[in-house]
């Protein structure tokens, strides 16, 4: 497919090579372990194409695999894609594939929870040294973070729960001229890989937990981790010899989902925002922190490197609710749902206090102070998600508070 089209074009036929779909409008289900050989040249073709999009085994993957490989590619400009069982999986394993005993990386401070935790556990264990830096960092302050055995710079835009937009090429600017070597990779899941084209600002692996936005409909996990050529036979081969892999049906509901991924994308936008800019006028709130937003963190950044934005934000209220007034205002929603996980077609909604923040995110300067909100707008109606919202404030005793 030319590289001319528009996104909402792409995402339509990326990946629908007619070897994967074979006269249907979807690629097919090949579900296999073994893959048979018909001679011993074709064997010998598929032992030596393992690594191309041979059929060679299960694990290597199959005709499903390979479509929904070969639109990731298209989609975020990569020269290859690995599929992961979750998005947990696809950020460590990317970052077990560069690092070794006595390697140092820079992990975003306000990054996902488990992303962190996989350093402090995993990577200590095995001898990797990890800082977390404070994502708003300026540049003198950052460069001074940067040792000769940094080996690889771990991005996250927006930042987990607070929202806040780095200045993601001020940053990859400021590691390259310290240490050209050195692999840069982010989460880029917010964006759905689309609204934020990382691998054209520099960062060599784009990852995904493509269980959010590809998928759409909270029925599937799966993760991605899109690379350039540099970094992608170093990602591919170990990431395959740490057994990293995805089901076929899975990997067929990640490329279905694709093809409505603008049209999904576009209207949690839209809705995200009118829900955004009515709790930014509610005296219950404190803040807003949706990138698209001026008061938020990094606007600039965010109107400046992104295309879009998507359903998932934050906002503070004025107090820091008790338990008993956290119940009554979460427990009590028509249409929000409490959920981990974000990016299908339903409303979500999580809270957090500001003890937990700070304990979630220790190297970062700024924090809450009143019980901090997150949801995820969904495709229902927006005014019914308003509605549900005023509700909600409703149900918090304020008066106690003033």
């Amino acid at each position: 497919m030319t590289q001319h089209h528009t996104l909402q074009t792409k995402l339509v036929h990326a990946g629908r090579n007619p070897r994967y779909t074979q006269g249907a409008v979807n690629s097919v289900i090949q579900r296999a372990s073994s893959l048979v050989f018909s001679s011993v040249a074709e064997k010998k073709n598929a032992t030596r194409n393992r690594a191309k999009q041979a059929l060679f085994y299960g694990r290597r993957g199959t005709l499903t695999h390979f479509a929904l490989q070969d639109a990731m590619c298209e989609l975020e400009n990569g020269a290859g894609c690995y599929l992961y069982p979750c998005g947990a999986a696809a950020v460590s394993n990317a970052i077990l594939a560069f690092v070794e005993q006595g390697d140092h990386i820079l992990m975003s401070g306000s990054a996902y929870e488990p992303s962190q935790e996989f350093c402090n556990v995993i990577l200590k264990k095995l001898g990797v040294e990890t800082t977390f830096y404070d994502p708003m960092l300026s540049e003198t302050a950052f460069a001074g973070l940067i040792t000769p055995q940094t080996k690889v710079l771990f991005l996250e835009s927006p930042s987990s729960l607070t929202m806040e937009v780095p200045d993601i090429p001020m940053l990859v600017r400021t590691a390259r001229a310290i240490n050209p070597d050195m692999v840069i990779m982010i989460d880029n899941t917010w964006s759905g890989g689309v609204l934020f084209p990382a691998l054209k600002f520099g960062i060599d692996i784009s990852i995904q937990a493509g269980t959010k936005y590809l998928v759409g409909h909270s029925d599937a996990m799966i993760g991605t981790a899109v690379s350039n050529a540099r970094c992608w036979d170093q990602l591919r081969e170990h990431s395959y010899l740490m057994g990293q892999m995805v089901d076929a049906d899975t990997a067929y509901l990640a490329a279905r989902g694709l093809r409505t991924l603008a049209v999904r994308l576009q209207q949690h936008q839209e809705s995200a925002l009118r829900v955004a800019q009515w709790l930014a006028e509610r005296p219950e709130v404190k803040a807003v922190y949706h990138p698209a937003l001026p008061s938020c963190p990094g606007h600039y950044a965010f109107e400046r490197d992104f295309l879009g934005s998507s359903g998932l934000f934050s906002f503070e209220l004025c107090k820091t609710l008790s338990e008993a007034e956290l119940a009554a205002f979460l427990d009590h929603f028509e249409l929000f749902t409490m959920a981990y996980s974000w990016g299908g077609f339903e409303s979500l909604i999580l809270a957090n206090q500001p003890n937990e923040i700070a304990r979630i995110r220790p190297a970062v300067a700024r924090q809450v102070s009143g019980t901090l909100i997150r949801v995820h707008i969904g495709l229902e109606a927006v005014d019914d998600l308003i509605a549900d919202l005023a509700n909600g404030l409703a149900r918090i005793d304020w008066q106690s508070f003033a």
